[in-house]
């Protein structure tokens, strides 16, 4: 295919088919750019697929489908970054599928990814600044220490701000506006109203206030609704003034709406929960110390902690400490530990370079932010572990009465302030239980990440690493249980041409979809539907269930491994309902394509019969070793 410059083809495919003002909609699979047009005959049809990078085009299903073959992903994203494609009106395909908190969690991981570095760096910061106050290497009243301490805390105390702009880009809403709407809701005055005396209104109604420093889903739940309004307005504002009036109408009605809206939804919950655990205290200490330790990071999550700040600042001025914050050592330290856990365990240098700077900043400085939102959340596994560490860790402290008598960070240095009050040894005991019960479990139970997938430069058609194509036979066996047929009776005009590559189809009779070879995963859709994998001696094998599947948006498909995972010939790829796909009326036939068999030689197929996952379907002999982009 050559070297293809992805920005300059999506541009050229967006004139080629009359426009952006012809696209009503657009997404993509596996292989295909799908969109929908106004009008079919404004697409010059022999110009698109004459495109670089195309390989041909076809119409079905209302549908204006360009085949471009595994690097779909880089042109959609393209696509994107200058026409409305991904917005609502057009179900971006990385949308999150699955149950609602995995679909919660792959959002506020992608939202948090592209400010991970900032985040590790200032962690790791704060944790070096409170070695050097602990050890009075530095005065924390000099202003040397005030200018040190903004340039790590700042990133922390304005995270807001950065949320806006990057929960933008996914929610494609206004940047800039977006982060407007953050700063007025960590703006010092608006700050101040939630310490106030006196009872803050807006216009006569009562404004319950919290802070919204540090907070993470305040500020994503405000550009969320930002993007339907400003979509909103878009559409019913002349264009004489749409471009001053939608910002202006956006903050009025955004700001003064979260500080309505969820400032007390989160204020009442977190009161609700921070009394209920308070009293739990007074008749079962080690219940609400698990509760405690088990919990706290997820109450950080949602903002819910400030509802106990208060309780505790109280506990500190009238008695000189707090039971509250005795649980809190076990559950820093536990995720932390989670995260040092992944960061032995992980084989990606990515993930393992967040996670190495995560731990120490979560272990020494009680900074989190890095460790939850870049290693342990999107992980899940040792999200939970750590939550189970703290649980029974803060359970031990709280029954020996554990409890900081200063307002602290719980961490190792924070340590001193747990000495005076409570058994000190329990603590100790508690936290290092804690620590092991995360490590461990993560250790043993947790995802073991693959190498990283190498990445393609900017522009680059290929994945920039040049194979040697093997000599002799390649066997590629069934990915499903069923009756083969030739790939020419695929009910697939793109398919059946041969033009992804040679191969073959099955129709299933189990919905149990497994790799046809060993290698690594090189694509996987959210949906469930499509799979690339490379295999060990250099053949790419796509792997496609059903046709036209990816309407169904991943319903009835349930994907069991990622991009970059290492796969074994035999394990699960995805588990089908069958009947789900027949009932939503799309052909259920599996296809297996050997997409660079063109550069290896001669593919036979086996069909007209009946197969089982796992027996061989297709065999590929090799010539003469050939140089291909892998």
């Amino acid at each position: 295919m050559g070297t293809v410059n992805y920005a300059d083809l999506a541009h050229q495919i967006v004139a080629t088919v009359g426009g952006e003002a012809n696209i009503t909609a657009g997404t993509h699979c596996a292989t295909r750019l799908r969109l929908t047009l106004r009008d079919e005959a404004k697409a010059d049809t022999a110009a698109v697929q004459k495109l670089p990078g195309v390989i041909t085009v076809m119409k079905a299903g209302g549908q204006y489908q360009i085949v471009i073959g595994n690097n779909v992903p880089k042109v959609y994203e393209e696509l994107t970054r200058f026409t409305r494609l991904g917005s609502d009106d057009a179900a971006p395909v990385d949308t999150p599928k699955g149950n609602l908190l995995n679909r919660f969690i792959q959002l506020i991981s992608a939202i948090i990814q592209p400010i991970l570095w900032p985040l590790a760096g200032a962690g790791l910061f704060k944790a070096f600044l409170s070695l050097a106050t602990n050890l009075h290497w530095l005065d924390a009243e000099s202003t040397t220490y005030a200018i040190l301490n903004a340039s790590a805390d700042a990133i922390f105390y304005f995270l807001p701000i950065f949320l806006a702009l990057t929960a933008a880009k996914r929610f494609r809403a206004n940047q800039m506006t977006a982060m407007a709407i953050a700063g007025a809701l960590v703006y010092p005055a608006v700050v101040a109203l939630a310490s106030a005396t006196t009872p803050v209104t807006f216009f006569g109604l009562p404004v319950v206030m919290m802070s919204y420093t540090s907070s993470v889903i305040p500020i994503i739940i405000a550009v969320w609704l930002q993007g339907y309004l400003e979509r909103f307005l878009s559409k019913v504002l002349p264009d004489a003034i749409r471009n001053f009036t939608t910002p202006l109408i956006t903050l009025v009605v955004m700001v003064p709406l979260v500080l309505l809206t969820v400032g007390p939804l989160t204020t009442y919950a977190a009161k609700g929960i921070s009394a209920g655990v308070n009293a739990i205290f007074t008749f079962a200490p080690w219940l609400g110390g698990a509760i405690m330790g088990g919990f706290w990071q997820v109450f950080v999550l949602f903002g819910l902690h400030w509802g106990f700040v208060p309780i505790m600042m109280n506990d500190l001025a009238t008695q000189g400490y707090t039971l509250l914050g005795g649980p809190l050592v076990a559950a820093v330290l536990a995720q932390a530990a989670a995260t040092f856990a992944v960061f032995v365990r992980t084989r990606s240098a990515k993930r393992r370079e967040v996670a190495g700077p995560a731990a120490l900043s979560g272990m020494l400085a009680g900074i989190t932010e890095p460790a939850i939102y870049g290693v342990n959340l999107p992980l899940k596994l040792p999200f939970y572990f750590g939550i189970a560490g703290g649980a029974v860790g803060g359970a031990i402290a709280a029954a020996g009465g554990s409890a900081n008598n200063a307002f602290v960070f719980p961490s190792l240095l924070g340590l001193p302030a747990y000495m005076a009050v409570g058994d000190f040894t329990l603590q100790l005991i508690g936290s290092g239980v804690a620590v092991v019960i995360a490590l461990v479990l993560t250790l043993v139970f947790g995802p073991r990440e693959e190498k990283d997938a190498p990445e393609a430069a900017p522009g680059d058609a290929s994945a920039s690493t040049a194979v040697v194509a093997p000599t002799g036979e390649t066997v590629v066996v069934a990915p499903v249980a069923g009756t083969s047929v030739p790939l020419a009776e695929i009910n697939d005009k793109v398919f059946a041409s041969g033009a992804m590559g040679q191969g073959l189809g099955i129709l299933p009779t189990d919905g149990r979809v497994v790799a046809p070879v060993s290698g690594t995963v090189i694509a996987a859709t959210r949906t469930g539907h499509a799979f690339g994998i490379t295999s060990d001696d250099g053949v790419e094998v796509l792997v496609h269930i059903g046709i036209d599947t990816v309407q169904m948006k991943g319903e009835g498909f349930t994907s069991q491994v990622t991009r970059g995972q290492r796969v074994e010939q035999g394990d699960v790829l995805a588990l089908v309902d069958l009947d789900a796909v027949e009932k939503a009326g799309f052909d259920p036939t599996v296809v297996t394509i050997v997409t660079n068999s063109a550069s290896l030689g001669a593919v036979s197929a086996v069909t007209g019969r009946t197969v089982a996952a796992g027996d061989p379907a297709l065999l590929i002999t090799v010539g003469a070793s050939v140089e291909v982009n892998a």
